[in-house]
């Protein structure tokens, strides 16, 4: 490894460590190749998902993930980053993993649906954005954990993706109402008879919680399919898959635990029960909220 390269992984390791606040935890647990790959596949992601998030035009934030895209396409035609440090490690990672690069061009296309403000009528809709913005990133994860069924794998890999951005889209609800986005369906609304303004936090919680806690239940179902991905992975991988989903099943039992709260606050873990949860899937258990521990995922690597 050059020293170009070396510098360039570190790079998109500051970027993971400071940004990350989540999936850090998991991908601390990795051995080195496969850590700084993940690094190298969150960095561009964050790259992706900072455009998507900023405060420039509509136009320009287009603009600048169709420049992204290029960037990926260039890596996928055998560029090497051309100075740029979290190309450079991408491609490196790219070389030495079965990282599904392609992938990055369905986060581009959800980052651009949230630029031009889509919205979602049905959960069908909204599940296709999840698989863009995240159930890509547990296929390319999944690129650098390596598995022994591919086959059967992937959509599970996929379906773990789903499960956290729909964590997400709950935990969030209040604060994206406010940037302008609307992720709960048009259908899934009326059947609580709710409408998008309620989502101010400033309506009666009764039905919007009642709304949250039916998201909840189907998050849950996600996870479930989910997390049969583990027995599928070696032992570090698994830890570290075992240990970004944990942490944001936590987090969506906390809010089913008390819906309305997503209504007037974020809420989030304290830094003790993500290191809690880090340190049990390295352990071989799989945190079960409300439970104790599960048993060691079937055919783990020691």
């Amino acid at each position: 490894m050059t020293t170009d390269v070396r510098a360039a992984y570190r790079r998109c390791e500051e970027i993971t460590w400071s940004q990350a606040r989540n999936f850090s935890y998991g991908i601390r647990l990795l051995p080195p190749a496969k850590r700084q790959a993940l690094a190298a596949v969150y960095a561009f992601a964050r790259r992706v998902d900072d455009i998507g998030d900023g405060t420039l035009p509509a136009p320009e934030k287009l603009t600048l993930l169709e420049e992204a895209r290029d960037g990926l396409s260039g890596l996928q035609a055998g560029d090497t980053g051309d100075g740029d440090d979290v190309l450079v490690a991408l491609a490196d990672a790219a070389a030495r993993f079965d990282i599904p690069l392609p992938a990055f061009g369905e986060l581009i296309d959800g980052c651009a649906a949230d630029v031009r403000g889509v919205s979602y009528e049905t959960f069908d809709d909204l599940l296709h954005y999840c698989r863009c913005v995240a159930g890509s990133i547990g296929r390319l994860s999944l690129g650098v954990f390596g598995t022994s069924d591919p086959k059967q794998a992937v959509p599970l890999a996929d379906s773990l993706g789903v499960a956290l951005q729909l964590t997400n889209i709950l935990r969030d609800i209040r604060e994206d109402y406010q940037n302008g986005r609307v992720y709960l369906p048009s259908e899934d609304l009326g059947r609580f008879g709710c409408s998008p303004g309620d989502l101010d936090g400033t309506s009666a919680p009764g039905p919007l919680a009642e709304l949250v806690g039916y998201e909840a239940e189907r998050a849950r179902g996600w996870y479930a399919t989910g997390m049969r991905l583990l027995p599928m992975l070696d032992r570090r991988s698994a830890a570290s898959a075992a240990a970004m989903a944990g942490i944001y099943r936590r987090l969506l039992e906390r809010i089913a635990a008390a819906p309305g709260e997503v209504l007037k606050r974020r809420l989030s873990l304290s830094t003790g029960e993500k290191v809690a949860v880090a340190v049990r899937s390295l352990a071989g258990t799989v945190v079960r909220p409300g439970a104790g521990t599960a048993p060691r995922a079937r055919g783990e690597a020691a």
